[in-house]
């Protein structure tokens, strides 16, 4: 694995499977003896999660096109 000019790395999918560690979770990085280790941090949800509670709560009907129509300028 090759570090970007920017400093990134990319996580291998199987150790995010693994872990859990989706978009917006927070790691760590631990530094001992020379090596890198990147962890979870413990509590870390994942930004996703916030939202999920509300899936399903909105109580107006409306289609799409008639909210396109309502954000619209008539100009």
């Amino acid at each position: 694995m090759r570090v970007t000019t920017k400093g990134q790395v990319t996580i291998p999918e199987r150790i995010r499977d693994k872990l859990g560690i989706t978009p917006s979770t927070e790691v760590d990085f631990i530094e001992e003896g020379g090596r890198v280790y990147l962890v979870k941090k413990e509590g870390s949800r994942p930004y996703t999660r916030k939202f999920r509670t509300l899936r399903g709560a909105a109580t107006v009907r409306m289609t799409t096109d008639e909210i396109m129509s309502l954000t619209r300028s008539d100009e």
